[in-house]
């Protein structure tokens, strides 16, 4: 099982007892037996092609063909880290072929076939098979060479290097360092659209750089990573970190936008623009056909499993659609650059104009959104309340209106049990009444009280802030209606009825108040 950037695996075999001529042919026939499908020929050999399937996200096979022997190399094309044995296969299954295959056409008809195959050949300094054998994804051999800058992957260490210090800095300052507390990320810069259209603009960047806990940083800058050793060396260094910044400040604008209240973190968004980058360069002549159409498979399948993936609750799925529709425009704007290469200041005006276009539709959808400040409860009294407490990302990007129905779904649940002494039978012992109203029904009036003091920290319109008010006075209008019948039962006496009879009066007030509501 191989792993890594792009699993691999790699071969080479004897061929002393066949010319390279027929070598050719015989290895072309093998890769159409396998049905492979070839999608590139030079004189020193030539890639072929995996199809897709369920196990499969398609692999290429580069054959090169020597004098005496036929080097082999399967490398997935998709965004895997393991191939679970995969590239392995595809080569052995080459081998025993070509080793057991018989020869079954004349030296005629391979001089013929042969002949006619040159003509389709690709020659010289373009032949990918003869540059040279490390690619920038070969010469990432360890985890310190992934943070190296050279030539064609520059920008995407340092994004990451970036990304992993921001992290580890939030660490030694005092952030969990698997599940964040809210006030923490919000205190380093975490979306939020009633702190940044109150004026934090700067928060749409710095949340793409900010991460909820060590293992959706992982995630994501493995997802760089991929990306960037694929699409850096295509758009070179200011291309590259242009989009990635463009792309991450739309995504930042489309979850506020989208989100009214849900905390927003990572760089996902950003790097889902690259993927859209990449998408639109396939759909055009800039990626050589010979890999295309295995990439665009392979790229289409990863975008489209995470965006499906982006459904559950926890993940901020706005963040990503705006991201990957960003990069997409962001990669057809680039493409007049890279035609017409002569024109150098094509490229530095592209940028130019993207940059400028965002920052106009950012400053315009920002200031649509308005919030009132009396429909939210004091931020730095919520932060404080939130102080010291775990969140999974799930809960974190859950919406308050979505945490108060939930709640209040308890609430009534409670309710109901602690009602049940009223719906019992009027032979009932006096000691079970007593149980059911001090064990049960006490219990769950205090819970509910507890219930109705935790929504205080939500952030909800006044409207239902207060009508949670009035379910506080009601909480405990009914604790100590039944504290008192306790009392009555327990000492056997009549002296608390008055007293009973004005509080459950105040009990229907507020039951017929919140009716109204």
């Amino acid at each position: 099982m191989a792993f890594g950037i792009s699993p691999k695996y790699e071969q080479e075999f004897n061929i002393s007892d066949s010319d390279p001529a027929r070598a050719y042919i015989q290895a072309i026939e093998i890769v159409k037996e396998l049905g492979w499908s070839v999608g590139y020929y030079s004189e020193a050999g030539f890639i072929a092609y995996t199809n897709f399937s369920l196990t499969s996200w398609g692999e290429e096979i580069k054959v090169k063909i020597n004098e005496d022997t036929i080097h082999l190399k399967s490398e997935c094309t998709g965004a895997q880290i393991f191939d679970w044995g995969k590239n392995k296969k595809n080569i052995h299954r080459f081998i025993s072929s070509f080793q057991n295959r018989k020869a079954i056409l004349t030296d005629e008809e391979i001089k013929s076939k042969y002949n006619e195959l040159s003509k389709t050949f690709i020659s010289g300094k373009e032949d990918i098979l003869n540059r040279p054998a490390l690619s920038r994804k070969e010469k990432i051999t360890g985890i310190f060479s992934i943070f190296k800058p050279i030539d064609g992957y520059f920008v995407t260490p340092i994004l990451i290097g970036v990304n992993f210090l921001i992290f580890f800095i939030m660490v030694i300052s005092g952030v969990n360092f698997f599940k964040p507390d809210l006030p923490d990320l919000i205190n380093w810069g975490a979306n939020l659209r009633p702190l940044t259209v109150s004026g934090d603009y700067w928060r749409l960047l710095s949340s793409v750089f900010i991460h909820i806990g060590f293992f959706h940083l992982l995630l994501n800058m493995y997802a760089l990573l991929f990306i960037g050793v694929l699409l850096e060396p295509y758009l070179g260094a200011s291309r590259f970190l242009a989009a990635y910044l463009i792309s991450g400040l739309a995504a930042s604008v489309t979850s506020i936008f989208w989100h009214e209240n849900t905390i927003s973190a990572g760089a996902s968004g950003a790097i889902f623009g690259m993927y859209g980058v990449f998408l639109a360069m396939l759909t055009t002549s800039l990626i050589p056909k010979v890999s295309r159409k295995s990439l665009l498979i392979s790229i289409g399948i990863f975008v489209g499993y995470n965006l499906l993936n982006g459904m559950q609750p926890g993940i901020d799925n706005a963040a990503h659609i705006g991201g990957l529709l960003t990069g997409m425009v962001i990669g057809y704007a680039y493409y007049p650059s890279f035609r017409d290469a002569d024109l150098s200041n094509l490229k530095n005006i592209t940028i130019a104009g993207l940059a400028t276009m965002v920052l106009i539709f950012s400053f315009i959808a920002v200031n649509t959104l308005e919030v009132d400040k009396k429909e939210y409860t004091d931020i730095d009294r919520y932060l404080k309340q939130q102080s010291g407490k775990n969140y999974s990302e799930s809960d974190m990007y859950k919406s308050d209106l979505e945490k108060y129905n939930a709640r209040m779904q308890k609430f009534f649940t409670n309710e109901s049990m602690a009602l049940e002494v009223y719906r019992l039978p009027r032979n009932t012992p006096v000691k079970k009444i007593m149980y059911e109203i001090k064990d049960r029904g006490i219990y769950y009036w205090k819970k509910n009280l507890e219930i109705v003091n935790s929504i205080d920290e939500l952030h909800l319109p006044v409207e239902l802030l207060s009508i949670n008010d009035t379910l506080k006075t009601y909480c405990n209008l009914r604790i100590k209606a039944y504290e008192l019948t306790y009392k009555t039962l327990n000492e056997n006496t009549n002296a608390y009825d008055q007293e009973l009879t004005a509080l459950n009066q105040h009990i229907i007030a507020i039951i017929n108040q919140l009716n109204e509501k």
